[in-house]
């Protein structure tokens, strides 16, 4: 039955996965201004124009192309890129290592102060941690990445200098090193995570501890703590599983804007230099790697439910 089930999604995966990157495909082709000319110059005479143009095979029909670049990416062929000649594959996983690290590291930040924001809240009713939590959960929320990445960077890289304000290290080369550069990252980009879980998980304790169950376990004298964590932390875990697999999905578009700003070389500031220059071999690569990305994560959420909750069906 869960085999069954497994084997059903990845059929899934593939419809999807066509359909997005077709249109994908379709609205990059229609981003403003034209890599030959950004290649050659405004100057380049008609002849040269329509010959880099022929090619790069950009003078064919957008279905063409899309067929073209598909069954080369199949056999794991993104193509190089327009500029740089680069191989895109090779490129995009390069920078994929990079991306993914602070993707992580920003995951498991906004899982673990969310979760201890939202123990810590419904541990203590009404008081100071209550109110904190709750403040964390509207302000994560409402505060811009991009703005708070550069406040963490003004006070513990400007006023502190206790922190590296760019570039990264990876936790290959130097885990301390990894940290040091990859903590502020992190940071602004887990403060809406941490937000979504917080609210997430506070209110699906609550709402568990309600149950009868949870009353029994009260009357049999255990303390409201070990109640929590005991009784009910696994059953309130199921929303914050979907958060957490939704949340990773939505960084690793967010890391756009927090690559740039911090100058880490990883997925999102790629994406950024391909669209200025109009690479649209090396932007195609980076959003088939993204799409796949998320399409994976999904998937893994849904199979995690069936180990926190073997009562969910899947037939």
């Amino acid at each position: 039955m869960f085999l069954r089930y497994f084997i059903r999604r990845l059929l899934y995966v593939i419809p999807m996965l066509l359909v997005v990157t077709l249109v994908v495909f379709s609205l990059i082709l229609l981003i403003p201004g034209d890599p030959v000319v950004a290649l050659l110059g405004e100057n380049a005479t008609a002849e040269k124009v329509a010959q880099l143009r022929a090619e790069l095979g950009l003078d064919q029909p957008v279905l063409v192309q899309y067929g073209e670049w598909l069954l080369k990416a199949v056999q794991g062929d993104l193509g190089k890129s327009i500029f740089t000649q680069e191989v895109v594959a090779e490129t995009v996983l390069e920078r994929l290592g990079v991306t993914f690290q602070l993707v992580t590291l920003a995951v498991l930040i906004s899982f673990v102060l969310g979760v201890c924001f939202a123990v810590a809240s419904i541990w203590r009713p009404g008081s100071w941690l209550d109110y904190l939590a709750r403040f964390i959960g509207t302000f994560g929320t409402a505060v811009p990445n991009f703005w708070l990445a550069m406040l963490l960077v003004l006070l513990f890289s400007v006023k502190l200098d206790i922190l590296p304000a760019t570039g990264f290290v990876s936790i290959h080369e130097s885990p301390l090193g990894f940290l040091q550069s990859a903590i502020l990252p992190a940071l602004a980009l887990g403060a809406f995570g941490t937000a979504q879980i917080t609210r997430q998980f506070r209110s699906a304790l609550l709402e568990v501890l309600d149950a009868d169950y949870i009353r029994t376990a009260f009357a049999k004298g255990l303390g409201r703590m070990t109640v929590i964590w005991r009784h009910g932390f696994r059953n309130a875990m199921l929303p914050v599983v979907t958060t957490v697999g939704l949340l990773f999905g939505n960084l690793l578009g967010a890391t756009v804007v927090i690559e740039t700003v911090f100058s880490i070389p990883g997925l999102g500031q790629l994406a950024v230099n391909a669209i200025l220059q109009r690479d649209f071999t090396m932007l195609q690569g980076v959003v088939l790697v993204m799409v796949t990305m998320v399409l994976i994560i999904n998937l893994v959420t849904d199979l995690i439910y069936a180990w926190l909750d073997p009562r969910i069906e899947y037939d």
